[in-house]
């Protein structure tokens, strides 16, 4: 209880950050009077990468209509022709919307299917609240290098509890549906056609199986190459960092852990961002595919993917970072 508490406190606190700092802006204890220090637009067009969330926060008074997929294996023993190359089968399907209360503030709620492999076997049926704060903007005469922005994630197993000893709906009272997902995103526009960004995250969840670790920390990567006004490509990394007396006890079991790693096709068109992707992860929630990917590129063991996104304009606001 004590974990989700703070968590929600960090929510409201996100929520109180941004009416205090409405007053005073935190890029102007990094700005040079001498000179007008213009935001970096465009560092990346979509809220998510493949698998990880970007820095970008929208527009105040946008609305996000989000639809992520993950289809099954392109290949290996579970693939190729028979599940014609894995769209046959499902991973995992999630449904989201987001709103941005103002420019650096953006609030999230939304459903996911879950797809637990191998180690995580039953939690299902996942939804989540979303909180993202951008405490720093990247400045066109780079007085401000880098843009900062922070993610938690809270998600909820709605899943009916099963008294099945050591599995991870075991649960015997509220608290234990939870996990929780905190992340620093540090992104920098290098160029126009490059982007990239560092996420060290941190993953609390309350209910796992044996020697699955409550607590894990993991840092990720991604990175954007415009081809063209439209297009890009994307990929990203993650890296977690499980003990090994985890690792070695699930070795015991025929059961290794491999790094999520993503690469994809970007297309936008205005207000939609379509992303064609692969990955080895067969989820898309943080708390299930930073921890628990066992999947592998080399046994063909990677899927098809996309995510589709839909902003909504509510209110007249600032359109230009679309042309860019």
């Amino acid at each position: 209880m004590k974990d989700f508490t703070h968590s929600l406190w960090l929510l409201a606190c996100l929520c109180c950050c941004h009416a205090a700092l409405a007053q005073e802006d935190l890029s102007r204890l990094f700005t040079d009077s001498s000179s007008v220090q213009l935001p970096v637009l465009a560092t990346f067009k979509g809220t998510t990468l493949v698998n990880l969330q970007t820095s970008k926060t929208l527009h105040a008074h946008d609305l996000l209509f989000i639809v992520g997929h993950r289809f099954g294996d392109f290949a290996g023993a579970n693939g190729g022709g028979k599940t014609f190359f894995g769209m046959d089968a499902i991973s995992d399907v999630l449904i989201g919307f987001e709103y941005g209360l103002s420019h650096r503030l953006t609030l999230g709620i939304g459903r996911d299917k879950g797809a637990p492999n191998g180690i995580s076997e039953y939690q299902t049926q996942l939804f989540y609240l979303t909180g993202k704060y951008r405490l720093l903007e990247q400045t066109t005469r780079n007085q401000i290098p880098i843009s900062l922005t922070l993610f938690v994630r809270n998600v909820f197993s709605a899943v009916k509890a099963q008294p099945i000893p050591a599995s991870n709906i075991h649960f015997t009272q509220f608290t234990d549906r939870l996990s929780e997902t905190f992340q620093l995103l540090l992104a920098r526009k290098f160029s126009e056609r490059f982007s990239a960004e560092l996420v060290p995250t941190y993953i609390y969840r309350a209910t796992t199986t044996p020697e699955d670790p409550h607590h894990l920390l993991a840092l990720g990567a991604g990175l954007r190459w415009k081809i063209n006004k439209r297009m890009a490509l994307i990929a990203d990394y993650v890296q977690p960092f499980r003990n090994t007396q985890s690792r070695d006890y699930y070795r015991t079991l025929g059961l290794r852990f491999y790094p999520p790693l993503g690469i994809g096709w970007e297309i936008e068109t205005g207000g939609h961002v379509f992303h064609i992707e692969f990955t080895n992860a067969t989820s898309i929630l943080e708390n299930q595919f930073i921890p628990n990917t066992t999947t592998t590129w080399t046994n063909g063991q990677f899927r098809w993917g996309f995510n589709l996104t839909r902003t909504f304009t509510l209110k007249k606001g600032a359109a230009e970072e679309w042309k860019q």
